[in-house]
């Protein structure tokens, strides 16, 4: 039986090229920033985002961190959207690593509330300082749902009139820039940080980057020998990395109409899917049960995730064009198999 695993888009594999340009990749020591391969990627992921700088990480995670590291004081708070991955899944780090508080802030659809970041940015004196504001493009527990530009320019004004800086959560950076048909520089135009991860979407198998002003560089490569991420002779993933960067995007548009295929699909099963929330490679389904669910899916050859109490699906590069249709066919053969 083929299994059709829609956990996540972490699940791609290098492809050929890929696993061709890491046996051959020329290597250094990255930790003296001699590794070519690493400044190359680097170089060329500044240059096409529009960043003077940008540093190679083993993990989005560890980049978002590095980034509050730079930017907050102890026991000062950064503003992010409700659900961000920095509160939700970063298993506390900001607190443990920065002595930051995470304050979210309502956000229908990933996109924040305006009028209530403005009531948060109001600070009393018996109140933790607010050191950034973040936001998070795209919004993975909204259902991978993109911040408009809009959105983002008046997110950007509102820290500026409070001297804050601006830190751009971009794990699925290039879902979003897809999903508006910008280039994706245009996205993190305005942030002073930003992360963009290479292990999604864009079929990389380790890494993310940190793109940052070049002032701040010295700091942040300080910061990720401290977290562990001095990186050796790490040519061998900064060259998947690199092809990551010049074809992955291309790919995604694929993804994107395979999750509307399969949230269409399960809606047409009378399922409770919010198709206006299917924007990128995400879809969330809910059910009365969703570890029975996914115990009912997995036995059918299916995987997905749970969320909370809902049940994710994630389209990636790795699913063959049969896969949603075969997907579809077993979620029904569940649904005739259950008690009425």
């Amino acid at each position: 039986m083929r299994l059709v695993d829609l956990r996540s888009d972490t699940l791609t594999r290098p492809t050929p090229a890929m696993r061709k340009a890491m046996a051959e990749a020329e290597v250094g020591d990255d930790v003296y920033g001699e590794d070519p391969t690493v400044n190359r990627l680097e170089a060329l992921a500044a240059e096409r985002l529009g960043f003077e700088r940008a540093l190679f990480l083993p993990s989005g995670t560890m980049a978002n961190q590095v980034a509050l590291l730079l930017h907050l004081p102890r026991g000062g708070e950064v503003l992010v959207p409700e659900g961000a991955h920095l509160y939700e899944y970063e298993l506390g780090a900001p607190a443990l690593l920065a002595g930051a508080l995470v304050r979210p802030v309502p956000a229908p659809g990933g996109r924040p509330d305006l009028k209530a970041l403005e009531e948060a940015l109001r600070r009393g004196p018996f109140q933790a300082p607010i050191g950034l504001l973040a936001l998070e493009n795209t919004h993975n527990l909204a259902g991978g749902r993109v911040v408009p530009l809009e959105v983002q320019r008046r997110v950007q004004d509102l820290a500026r009139a409070h001297g804050l800086p601006t830190h751009l959560d971009g794990a699925r950076l290039h879902n979003a820039a897809t999903f508006l048909g910008v280039e994706p520089s245009r996205l993190v135009q305005g942030f002073t940080t930003a992360m963009v991860s290479l292990s999604k979407g864009l079929g990389a198998p380790v890494g993310s980057l940190l793109l940052l002003p070049k002032d701040l560089l010295p700091e942040a490569r300080r910061y990720r020998k401290l977290l562990g991420g001095g990186w050796r002779q790490a040519g061998v993933l900064a060259a998947a990395g690199i092809l990551a960067l010049e074809e992955g995007p291309k790919h995604l548009r694929r993804d994107h109409e395979m999750a509307r295929a399969l949230a269409e699909g399960l809606f047409r099963l009378g399922l409770a899917v919010d198709l206006g929330a299917v924007e990128t490679n995400m879809v969330y389904l809910e059910v009365e049960d969703p570890e029975g669910f996914l115990q009912g899916l997995r036995a059918r050859g299916v995987l997905a995730g749970r969320v909370g109490g809902r049940v994710r699906f994630v389209t990636h590069r790795d699913l063959m064009d049969e896969d949603i249709p075969l997907a579809l066919e077993r979620v029904q053969d569940l649904l005739h198999s259950r008690p009425r």
